[in-house]
């Protein structure tokens, strides 16, 4: 897929999860990346991530952490 796509549906998962109650949004953006997303996309976005992660939600930052 290609970065911008990542980015969009990632920055997506990360707009809903904003929105929910609770102190730690960032585990929510990664759990629900680690039961929905495919390993090569994980793997994508963690190489997007280490290329800096322009345009990326600072929770799929902060949840890239935990993947």
């Amino acid at each position: 897929m290609t970065d911008a796509k990542m980015v969009l549906m990632a920055n997506q998962i990360a707009s809903f999860f904003e929105t929910q109650p609770g102190g730690d949004q960032a585990a929510g953006v990664a759990a629900h990346l680690k039961d929905f997303w495919e390993p090569r996309m994980i793997s994508q976005l963690k190489a997007y991530l280490g290329e800096g992660g322009e345009g990326l939600h600072a929770l799929v930052v902060e949840a890239g952490k935990a993947l």
